[in-house]
């Protein structure tokens, strides 16, 4: 392992040593936050030390905080003291490469995170926008106190050290058959429809990676398909107090061939839905960042069947649109004009990286 993260308090008593910032939800279980503090303890007084592990939804800066508004919304915390030690947890390989790298007097926990709580999801923030994004974020958080977790203890910021983690999913090592959808549409003054037909190789696509669609039209009608459209909406489920959904196209892009009365169109088209072509909507579901790394629009949520009542936060979803502009012959003409569209779902994710 060549990498330590490690985060010291203000006042030099608390070293926080973790040995990786992303942890993997494997839909069965998530990998385990294990992790050590090194003390220093000349100045702790009567004042013991704990760790927490809390997932929290954060909405809107910390500087806006001084007007006595919480703008974390805690959905899972846990804590646990190891000074004077009552938390002894077995140690892995990992505890022990950081109890080396730490040296004396160091103290080692462990967290369990359960596996119904969401991933970690930033919210795009507007141009102007200032402070940390919102969305949803772990935080490793070890600090001094009297008491675990007391409302009316204050604890100085100088006595605390933290580190934002991620936790993250990757796409299963098998992929499904790919969607498929179809549609027929009579219209006024024409005896016969429009077929239009859509269908993916695959259900999952990595981020990045081209999608090609199969699309079918069969214009058996009098009217005229005048272009169709392409677009992927990405739907936000933010579920706290209240469940709110909004969606958002991340893709969009026209086409413009006819197809005449009577006429038929075959094709493959390729989308690519990209942030790099997104960087101003503000409010778009990014896969969690730290620090200010490069992210990626944010991965399909895949939950385990049963626990989507349980989940708080945010859960996010994909779909593609395809829409037939269908133009109305006669003296109507565009008055008489309507839509054919057909939906597939979408998971868009990362591919597991090799061992």
């Amino acid at each position: 392992m060549a990498k330590v993260f490690k985060k010291t308090s203000g006042n030099g008593g608390l070293t926080l040593y973790l040995g990786k910032r992303d942890y993997v939800d494997h839909m069965s279980s998530v990998d385990k936050v294990d992790g050590v503090v090194k003390l220093d303890p000349a100045d702790f007084g009567d004042r013991k030390v704990f760790v927490q592990l809390a997932c929290a939804f954060r909405y809107g800066s910390d500087d806006l905080d001084v007007i006595g508004l919480c703008f974390r919304k805690d959905i899972w915390i846990q804590h646990v003291q190891i000074y004077p030690e009552n938390h002894k947890p077995e140690l892995s390989a990992m505890h022990d490469t950081l109890l080396k790298k730490a040296g004396d007097n160091a103290h080692a926990f462990s967290f369990e995170i359960p596996n119904n709580l969401p991933c970690s999801v930033s919210l795009q923030p507007g141009p102007d926008d200032q402070g940390k994004a919102c969305g949803v974020d772990f935080e490793v958080k070890t600090y001094l106190a009297k008491e675990k977790s007391n409302p009316d203890e204050k604890i100085e910021k100088k006595d605390t050290a933290r580190l934002i983690i991620r936790k993250i999913q990757f796409a299963p090592s098998e992929v499904g058959a790919g969607p498929k959808a179809d549609i027929c549409k009579s219209f006024m003054m024409s005896d016969k429809p429009v077929h239009l037909e859509a269908a993916m190789e695959k259900d999952l696509y990595f981020h990045g990676e081209a999608i090609p669609i199969k699309i079918k039209i069969n214009n058996e009608s009098n009217k005229t398909v005048k272009k169709f459209k392409v677009t992927v909406d990405q739907t936000t489920d933010i579920v706290l107090y209240s469940a709110d959904k909004y969606t958002k196209a991340v893709f969009t892009q026209e086409f413009g061939e006819t197809v005449d009365p009577s006429g038929t169109y075959e094709n493959t088209l390729t989308i690519t839905p990209l942030l790099a072509d997104n960087k101003e909507k503000r409010g778009l579901a990014l896969d969690g960042r730290l620090k200010d790394e490069d992210t990626n629009l944010a991965s399909t949520t895949m939950l385990r069947q049963g626990v989507e009542k349980d989940v708080l936060g945010i859960l996010v979803s994909y779909k593609i649109k395809i829409n037939l502009m269908v133009a109305g012959g006669g003296l109507l003409g565009g008055l008489t004009a309507s839509d054919v569209t057909v939906e597939l779902p979408l998971m868009l994710m990362h591919p597991k990286p090799a061992e």
